[in-house]
């Protein structure tokens, strides 16, 4: 089984129950299913931005309990050159969607995502957007 990388947008659809993301982490299977630390902060600081203070620490807590979450520490070289390379072909991307697609293809994870044209720039990274029925039957 493939082992992937949620980004930080299918959290947010997972804990919405949006596109059948419920469903298909369990056909996956959770073990199989990854979360940077990025993107658990971004889920942090949501929490601490919005009018629902109390119900989205509760998503950032369950997410950091019930997925695997991945250290940025081993990202960093690769974060730095992806970065400077973006930069210098005048195509930058958002810095944390570079820390979230390095941390996926430092640890040969599928991207998934459904803002895959944030990712696509990046060297090797490999993406599936399961809001969309192609890579996920239970999105229709």
């Amino acid at each position: 089984m493939d082992k992937s990388l949620l980004d930080t947008d299918v959290l947010i659809h997972f804990f919405k129950e949006k596109f059948g993301f419920l469903e298909k982490i369990d056909q996956v299977g959770i073990e199989n299913c990854y979360v940077s630390e990025i993107s658990l902060a971004e889920l942090f600081y949501g929490a601490h931005y919005s009018d629902n203070l109390e119900k989205h620490l509760k998503e950032g807590k369950l997410a950091r309990d019930e997925f695997q979450i991945l250290p940025i520490s081993k990202i960093i070289e690769r974060y730095g050159k992806e970065r400077a390379r973006l930069r210098e072909a005048g195509a930058p991307i958002d810095r944390h969607d570079i820390f979230i697609g390095t941390t996926a293809v430092t640890y040969g994870l599928i991207t998934v995502t459904g803002n895959a044209k944030h990712f696509e720039r990046l060297k090797g990274i490999q993406l599936q957007d399961w809001t969309k029925t192609e890579h996920n039957e239970f999105a229709a």
